[in-house]
């Protein structure tokens, strides 16, 4: 099954704050070894560590997921003019949620700078009490932080069509709320994370009804509190899977001989396990792929038989936030049952070409 789905492919919330200027170079020290550490305390052994460090490089927030080989393009900010946005992405290469903010500046053709974050160490992020990525930070003349991945996308895009405002000023219109989770637990929230902030004359030209933003709104909040918990339940779906997983991680991570065999062996059985308490916390089907399948199609559904995208000729947010998490599947056999037996295929092969046409233009 895997080999005929292979044959498609012929080829916690703190507020964005000012920063001072870490010191630090921006430097690839962590490249090919995403993730998000912090899962274990201070006096775990280094195998321990390294597990809960590997796990977390495939993904963030409420599972841990995994890309396949999506090759990374570095856009140097230093080649930006004098006075334009200046940004730098700090990641794990494997997150979904960093995966989405890649998509939409790919789009938008945005240059930035990319920060490969150390999952174990995370000392690339030591510059801030934040210790979840995506973290962007954007120079438009200030230099500031901006954390979570729709708050990010939301206020860059605002930026970029309203003229009234500072992004300082849009930043600032993204407060975080704080709230408490079933377990007890305090979290910071942006309830209107969704939203662009825009005048009534901007909105009218970006949105022409109002159902069109409350159509994209609807499916952007859909990726991140549905989609996106539906792939790591997929890619360790089996011992098998989890293997597969992991082998990819330490093939493109930084690993010695001895953290390769503990990440790969012992992370994917920890994932596998993991991935079957993931099923029952959102109440899955046995076979999770079923919730996949049912999933993408009912957003293949929602953009229609006679649109290209959601957003009509070109994509928009919630074209690039779907896009972003499934595109962490690639090269896996989830990804490639996904291609077979769902009718994804062409919206999402018009997501990869007008991407990669972007990319070219810069």
């Amino acid at each position: 099954m895997a080999a005929a789905g292979r044959a498609w492919r012929a080829a916690a919330l703190l507020p964005p704050w000012r920063l001072r200027a870490p010191r630090r170079a921006y430097g690839a020290a962590a490249a090919g070894r995403g993730g998000g550490g912090g899962g274990g305390s201070s006096g775990s052994s280094g195998g321990g560590r390294l597990l809960l460090g590997a796990a977390f490089a495939l993904g963030g927030g409420a599972g841990l997921y995994l890309a396949a080989r999506h090759r990374l393009r570095e856009h140097s900010a230093a080649e930006l003019p004098a006075g334009s946005l200046q940004l730098t992405l700090y990641q794990y290469k494997t997150c979904p949620f960093c995966s989405k903010v890649r998509a939409f500046l790919d789009y938008h053709g945005l240059p930035y700078e990319i920060v490969e974050v150390n999952p174990i160490m995370r000392k690339e992020i030591k510059f801030s009490s934040y210790r979840k990525v995506p973290i962007l930070l954007a120079n438009a003349g200030s230099p500031l932080q901006l954390n979570d991945s729709s708050v990010i996308i939301s206020a860059i895009k605002t930026y970029l069509i309203s003229k009234r405002n500072s992004l300082e000023e849009i930043v600032s219109f993204y407060p975080p709320m704080k709230t408490v989770t079933e377990q007890g637990k305090e979290v910071f929230e942006y309830g209107n994370k969704y939203w662009l902030m825009l005048d009534e004359k901007e909105t009218k030209r970006v949105y022409p009804v109002k159902e069109v933003r409350v159509e994209e709104m609807k499916w952007r909040k859909w990726a991140d509190d549905w989609l996106v918990h539906l792939i790591s339940p997929n890619v360790y779906r089996t011992p098998r899977e989890a293997l597969a997983s992991f082998d990819y991680i330490v093939r493109e991570g930084k690993f010695g001989t001895v953290e390769g065999f503990f990440a790969k062996y012992m992370g994917a059985v920890a994932m596998f396990f993991i991935s079957k308490r993931l099923k029952k916390r959102h109440h899955l089907q046995d076979n999770v792929r079923e919730d996949l399948y049912e999933a993408v199609n009912e957003w293949v559904k929602a953009v229609g038989k006679h649109r290209l995208f959601m957003g009509g000729n070109q994509p928009n947010l919630a074209d690039l936030a779907v896009y972003g998490v499934l595109r962490v599947m690639e090269g896996l056999e989830a990804f490639d049952d996904m291609m077979v037996h769902t009718k994804i295929q062409p919206w999402y092969k018009r997501m990869e070409e007008v991407i990669q046409k972007a990319e070219v233009a810069v």
